[in-house]
C-alpha cells in the first residue's frame, strides 16, 4: 500500500470531517480531529476509501440543509417558516385554484421574476429555495402578505 496515497485520502477525509461538524454546527475539537485520524490510519485503504465517500456524501446533505444546496445563498429562518405556512414545506404543493406552487407558493410571474423557468412545483426544492432567497432579498417578507407577518 502506498503510504503517500493513503496519507493524502486521510488528509481529504480529515477536512471533510471538520467541514461537516462546522456546517453542523459542532466542530470536531483537537482530541476528537487527533482520535480520529489514528482511527484512519488503522483502515485499510478500500476502507478508509468508502468511509471518505461516505462522509462527502454527508458534507452535501449537510450543505444542501443549511444553504438549500447553493453554495454562498443561506436560507434564512424566516424563510423556512413561510414555506412551512405556504405549502407545510412542500416543494410540489400546488394551490386549490392552481395559481400558486411550490414550496413557497409561486406565482408564475413571481418566478420568472427572480429568474425561474416554467412551473415552480416542478423545480427542485433547492431552485425553490434560491429562488425564494432572491425574492426575499429583494423586498423582504412582505412578498408573502399572510405567511410573511
Amino acid at each position: 500500500m502506498d503510504s503517500g496515497a493513503k496519507e493524502q485520502l486521510i488528509e481529504r477525509h480529515m477536512y471533510f470531517a471538520r467541514r461537516l461538524g462546522h456546517l453542523r454546527g459542532d466542530p470536531l475539537t483537537r482530541p476528537e480531529r487527533s482520535r480520529k485520524r489514528t482511527t484512519l490510519h488503522h483502515l485499510g485503504l478500500p476502507a478508509l476509501r468508502a468511509s471518505t465517500k461516505r462522509v462527502a456524501h454527508d458534507v452535501r446533505q449537510a450543505r444542501e440543509h443549511r444553504f438549500g444546496g447553493a453554495p454562498n445563498v443561506p436560507i434564512p429562518p424566516v424563510l423556512e417558516s413561510i414555506a412551512q405556512c405556504e405549502s407545510h414545506g412542500d416543494p410540489q404543493a400546488i394551490s386549490a385554484g392552481g395559481t400558486y406552487r411550490g414550496k413557497y407558493q409561486f406565482s408564475f410571474t413571481t418566478w420568472a421574476s427572480v429568474g425561474g423557468d416554467g412551473d415552480p412545483a416542478a423545480a427542485s426544492e433547492t431552485e425553490q429555495d434560491r429562488r425564494a432567497a432572491m425574492l426575499y432579498r429583494s423586498g423582504g417578507p412582505g412578498h408573502w402578505p399572510v405567511c410573511g407577518r
